[in-house]
């Protein structure tokens, strides 16, 4: 594995005309992107994996500030996966000019996290602009925990990369807790707290794909999970999981979850 650390060396040690799969990363690796990265390994000749804590993306500095890092035991992972380059660059390397740090998003694209966290995809979809310029990568891997992403970027890149997504499965741990480098900030009882909610929602789900008309139930199962002690629900929501209109039915759904765990916020989607 070889570590690169700026974009100069990146363009000497890479030949970009090989079957490349990229993993876009913050750290604090777990097995969500684990799957990720094995994803990439056995699609392509080449895998690329890069580590940077987006500063753009974070619509508050402190949430930036107690952003979970390792990066010596990310190292350690990404060495025993045996992928080919681990790209660490700076934010100077990636941003060289001030305005391209945010991207406009579209009027009708801010609901969900983009309603409550302004900012938040305007900044991740600069990064994954200047990513791509760099990289040029056959493959782009993705997971489907962050499904709004997941469909802003694929969006965002259609028509101007020619990089193609591919989207892996949302992995969770025993406890059906969606993996998440935010995790490691919490103890065991708000993991178990975060378990119930998964299941409760996991249940909930279930119901829909039964009886539809279960679907105005969502507001008590709100109430439900904000009486658990530290749990306040940003929101809950149902869209259609295709273009994340209200255009809904048993066959195109999907539930859409953010909470506050004590202070620390969590995303899922069942």
């Amino acid at each position: 594995m070889k570590i690169i650390k700026s974009i100069n060396q990146l363009n000497k040690e890479v030949n970009f005309k090989a079957n490349i799969g990229f993993v876009p990363t913050m750290g604090m690796f777990h097995n969500g992107h684990i799957s990720l990265i094995e994803s990439a390994k056995k699609k392509c000749n080449k895998t690329i994996v890069s580590i940077f804590i987006n500063p753009s993306q974070f619509n508050k500095k402190s949430d930036y500030k107690k952003y979970p890092r390792n990066l010596s035991r990310d190292i350690k992972i990404l060495k025993r996966l045996k992928i080919d380059f681990l790209l660490l660059p700076n934010k100077n390397q990636i941003y060289k000019k001030k305005q391209s740090m945010k991207l406009k998003l579209n009027k009708k694209d801010k609901i969900l996290c983009a309603k409550y966290r302004k900012g938040h995809f305007e900044g991740v979809l600069a990064v994954i602009n200047q990513f791509l310029k760099i990289i040029e990568p056959k493959y782009m891997f993705l997971g489907e925990k962050d499904f709004q992403q997941l469909y802003l970027i694929k969006k965002f890149i259609k028509k101007k990369f020619k990089t193609k997504i591919i989207s892996c499965k949302t992995i969770r741990d025993m406890k059906m807790v969606a993996l998440s480098s935010r995790n490691n900030l919490l103890n065991n009882k708000d993991l178990i707290l975060s378990s119930k909610i998964a299941k409760l929602l996991i249940k909930f789900k279930k119901k829909l794909i039964k009886n539809f008309n279960k679907i105005n139930q969502i507001k008590k199962i709100k109430d439900e999970i904000n009486k658990f002690k530290n749990i306040d629900v940003e929101y809950l929501e149902i869209r259609n999981k295709f273009n994340f209109s209200k255009k809904i039915n048993k066959h195109n759904f999907k539930i859409f979850v953010a909470y506050y765990n004590r202070n620390v916020r969590l995303i899922d989607n069942y």
